[in-house]
């Protein structure tokens, strides 16, 4: 069974359309995927939501699975109680994403927002998702400036419990850096104490399908980053 966590620094860092991408280079080579989006935040009923954008981009080939869904964009453990409606737990989302690795050669999990946000009264995590799946966790940081303490708060964070961090990958890639962005691409592994894997172009989810997926393996470096 293959699973890999993708967590951000944040949110608006790009979590979604990596998590595309990665899904892509993996159909690209064959292997079946599913995506897992524990809890989507911010969209109604009858609204597209990560899950379903991964699919758009990447292809039908990926199965997708949304655990809940809380119409308010706050996290989603505030959400969840705003609405009236259970929470997500971490132990629902491993046994969710174990049960698609049992019929999918790689299994994604979304985060929502960055690694610590709460899911549930208890303060039950991604975290804690990632530790009961033994999954390694890819963080997706943002470019510019600011980035370089949240990337090392979340590489702290996952070595403190004990996860593997896979390494990072910049959600959104300026097509005209500046001198931040430059040294960032030096200056971020260092943070983060984990390899930099992958540089996702800036509006990459605004490209038709067929050239995102055509485009997406090229994104990363060496190679996609696939367990």
């Amino acid at each position: 069974m293959t699973i890999l966590v993708v967590s951000g620094t944040g949110t608006e860092v790009g979590k979604t359309v990596t998590t595309a991408a990665l899904a892509a280079a993996a159909l690209a080579e064959g292997r079946s995927v599913a995506v897992l989006k524990p809890a989507q935040t911010g969209v109604t009923a009858d609204e597209r939501g990560d899950a379903d954008e991964v699919v758009r981009l990447a292809g039908d080939a990926v199965t997708a699975l949304e655990l809940a869904r809380y119409p308010e964009p706050l996290a989603p453990d505030t959400a969840a109680r705003r609405a009236g409606l259970p929470p997500v737990r971490p132990y629902e989302v491993a046994d969710a994403a174990q049960k698609l690795a049992v019929e999918h050669d790689l299994v994604l999990v979304e985060g929502a927002g960055g690694l610590l946000v709460r899911f549930d009264a208890e303060g039950g995590t991604l975290a804690d998702a990632a530790r009961l799946l033994g999954a390694p966790v890819l963080v997706v940081a943002a470019a510019g400036l600011g980035t370089l303490n949240a990337t090392a708060l979340t590489g702290e964070a996952l070595r403190a419990r004990g996860i593997e961090q896979a390494g990072v990958v910049v959600g959104s890639w300026p097509a005209v850096p500046g001198l931040a962005e430059r040294c960032n691409v030096d200056d971020l592994p260092v943070a983060a104490g984990a390899p930099l894997l992958g540089k996702v172009p800036e509006g990459a989810g605004a490209l038709a399908p067929e050239r995102f997926r055509v485009a997406a393996p090229g994104w990363f470096f060496p190679a996609p980053p696939l367990p």
